[in-house]
C-alpha cells in the first residue's frame, strides 16, 4: 500500500511575521521547517553577542514556540520561553529563553545542538535551521551613499527613514548551513515572509547558496507581502516595490504572492502614521492568478513587555487564516 505524500513546507525569514506563520501551519499534516536569520544585533541579541561570544537566538527562540506544544506542562514551558525579565540589573530585557539556550549552549559546547535540544524540550512539531552558523553582520547602504553596520541601526535608523535602501550586504560571507540547503531542496513550498524586508527577510538571501538553492527547488514559491509599510526600510513601498527586491535576491520569479484585502483598524492606522507607517498599497494586476487576496488580518492589538526597547508592529497576520490560504496554494 502506497503512503500518501506528507508535503515539506520550508518557512523562510525571521521574528514575528515567521512566528505567525508557523503558529498556523503546525496545525496541518505536513513537515515544516523554519530556516532563520542569524545577523540581529539589538535589543537581547546585541548582549548575546557582545557579552556570551553567541549567535543571535531571538528569532530562533520566537520559532520554537510557535511550533511548540501548546497543551500540558508544554504550554507552561512555552510561555516561560517568551517571558522578558522587567527587573534586576543586568537581565532585564533579556528573555528566559536566550538565556535558556545562552546556558545550554555553553554545556553542550555547541549552539548548533542547543538549539536542537532546546525544540526537544519544548516538543516542537516541525525544525528550526539557522539560515548560516557564520558571525556575520548585515550592512546596509542608502541613497545618499553612507552605510550603516549593524541590523538594530537598520531596523531603527538614525537618519532620516524616508531616505531608500540601495544595496544590503553581509560581512563577513555568510556560508550556508547545509540543512538549510537539504530542507530547501526537499520543499514542495517555500514560504517567504511576512516579516521586516531588510532586516528578516533579505539576511537570509543574502547567505552564500542559498537563493541558487531556492531558484533550482521545484517547490511552489510564495511571497506574504506585509500589511505595513515600515520606515527606515520601505517607506512608501508598494507591493510591487516589495514583490521586486524579493525576486531580484531570489534570482527567479515567485509563483505567488499573498496580500490582505481587508481595512486595518482605525486605531492601528492613527498610532502607525506618527511612526510614518501606512498600509501596503496593493498595485498589482486584478486579474493574475499568480496574486491571492483575502482577509488576513488579525483583529488582536499586540501588546509589548515594558522593558522591551524595541519598535514592534501593532497589528499583524492571523495565524489561522494565514495557514489557510497557504494550504489552498499548496494544494
Amino acid at each position: 500500500m502506497k503512503h500518501a505524500h506528507i508535503p515539506n513546507i520550508v518557512c523562510i525569514g525571521g521574528g514575528t511575521g515567521t512566528f505567525v506563520a508557523l503558529k498556523g501551519l503546525k496545525h496541518y499534516p505536513c513537515h515544516l521547517t523554519a530556516i532563520v536569520t542569524m545577523s540581529d544585533s539589538g535589543g537581547s541579541n546585541k548582549r548575546l553577542r557582545d557579552e556570551f561570544g553567541l549567535l543571535p537566538t531571538s528569532d530562533i527562540r520566537q520559532c520554537l514556540v510557535a511550533l511548540s506544544d501548546e497543551n500540558g506542562g508544554a504550554g507552561l514551558l512555552r510561555k516561560l520561553f517568551m517571558y522578558r525579565f522587567q527587573k534586576g540589573h543586568g537581565i532585564s530585557g533579556m528573555t528566559f529563553g536566550n538565556l535558556f539556550m545562552a546556558a545550554l549552549s555553553d554545556i553542550l559546547g555547541s549552539q548548533n545542538e542547543a538549539i536542537k535540544q532546546t525544540g526537544r524540550v519544548l516538543r516542537v512539531q516541525g525544525t528550526v535551521v539557522p539560515v548560516s552558523l557564520t558571525d556575520t553582520n548585515l550592512y546596509a547602504e542608502y541613497e545618499d551613499g553612507h552605510v550603516l553596520s549593524e541590523e538594530h541601526l537598520i531596523d531603527e535608523p538614525p537618519h532620516d527613514g524616508k531616505m531608500h535602501i540601495t544595496n544590503v550586504y553581509l560581512k563577513p560571507q555568510a556560508k550556508a548551513n547545509p540543512e538549510a540547503l537539504a530542507a530547501i531542496a526537499k520543499a514542495d513550498l517555500i514560504v517567504l515572509g511576512p516579516g521586516d524586508l531588510y532586516t528578516s527577510l533579505l539576511p537570509n538571501l543574502l547567505v552564500n547558496s542559498i537563493p541558487s538553492a531556492i531558484c533550482a527547488s521545484k517547490a511552489k514559491k510564495v511571497y506574504i507581502v506585509n500589511l505595513m509599510t515600515k520606515y527606515g526600510q520601505t517607506y512608501n513601498y508598494s507591493a510591487s516595490d516589495h514583490i521586486a527586491i524579493i525576486e531580484k535576491y531570489i534570482r527567479t520569479s515567485l509563483d505567488f504572492v499573498l496580500l490582505n484585502n481587508a481595512k486595518i483598524p482605525v486605531k492601528a492606522l492613527s498610532l502607525y502614521k506618527e511612526y510614518h507607517e501606512q498600509p501596503v498599497i496593493d498595485d498589482l494586476l486584478k486579474d493574475t492568478k499568480k496574486v491571492v487576496r483575502a482577509d488576513l488580518v488579525s483583529p488582536l492589538f499586540t501588546e509589548k513587555a515594558k522593558s522591551d526597547t524595541l519598535i514592534r508592529s501593532l497589528i499583524r497576520h492571523d495565524s489561522a487564516k494565514l495557514a489557510s490560504e497557504l494550504i489552498k496554494i499548496l494544494n
